[in-house]
């Protein structure tokens, strides 16, 4: 993507999520920082009904250790990792009771140094609770931002590298709302919206043409993504040779 076309990208997402905010539902930066660690291959809706009969019992990392691992896991064995999950989340509340007063600190190097906080974890935390500039990279802004070429990278840690290059200033700090509800909502994996797409003016990407394609003959639930794919040429198998 031209680099005079990035600030017209992120405007024409702006205009189409104006008021972003996370779809976790939390009230202090402890909550959201459970949240988000329970939210790992799992959905935000499934994290919300966990945490909606988790917080009134245990929303502090004194409670959560008190509380105990056992203790955590009917509260969200629903959702994948559970028990990797609950490990964690009362580990990291011990460290954060011993090494930070009980409160979530507002460090990068502090939060990743925590059990089950990575990258993605951290700076959704320093972004949502704190208000930080920070792009975190979730399956659906890594999706977007290869699919769209708007900043593409073989990693997550390459596209956030490069998001915080090449994204504008004055969108740095609600990117990462703009990007994840464009992918999560729009510019999905199967089926993508691109009759409707807000950026489509600057995608070439090939879903693109397959969706547009569908959507023309009257067949709009076809998935666009594998219809993009190159085809696999078949090589005819050679007939066995006759005997004179």
């Amino acid at each position: 993507m031209k680099k005079a076309d990035r600030a017209a990208f992120m405007g024409k997402l702006r205009d189409r999520f104006p008021n972003p905010e996370s779809e976790l539902a939390f009230t202090t930066p402890f909550e959201l920082l459970v949240a988000v660690m329970l939210s790992a291959q799992a959905t935000d809706k499934g994290v919300n009904i966990a945490t909606a009969k988790l917080f009134p019992v245990a929303n502090t990392p004194e409670a959560m250790v008190e509380l105990g691992v056992e203790g955590l896991i009917p509260y969200v064995k629903t959702l994948n990792l559970f028990r990797t999950k609950a490990k964690h989340i009362v580990e990291a509340s011990r460290i954060l009771i011993e090494k930070h007063g009980g409160e979530v600190p507002r460090d990068f190097a502090a939060l990743v140094a925590l059990p089950g906080v990575g990258r993605k974890t951290a700076n959704v935390v320093l972004n949502v609770a704190f208000g930080m500039p920070t792009i975190a990279v979730d399956t659906h802004i890594f999706r977007v931002c290869n699919r769209t070429g708007f900043a593409r990278g073989k990693t997550p840690d390459e596209v956030e590298a490069k998001l915080l290059k090449i994204v504008p200033e004055e969108f740095r700090l609600n990117a990462h709302h703009w990007l994840l509800l464009f992918g999560r909502y729009c510019c999905k994996a199967r089926n993508p919206e691109c009759e409707g797409c807000p950026v489509s003016a600057f995608c070439s990407a090939p879903e693109k043409k397959a969706r547009l394609k569908a959507v023309e003959i009257g067949r709009p639930g076809e998935d666009a993504a594998a219809a993009a794919k190159p085809k696999a040429t078949r090589k005819r198998a050679a007939k066995p040779a006759t005997k004179a």
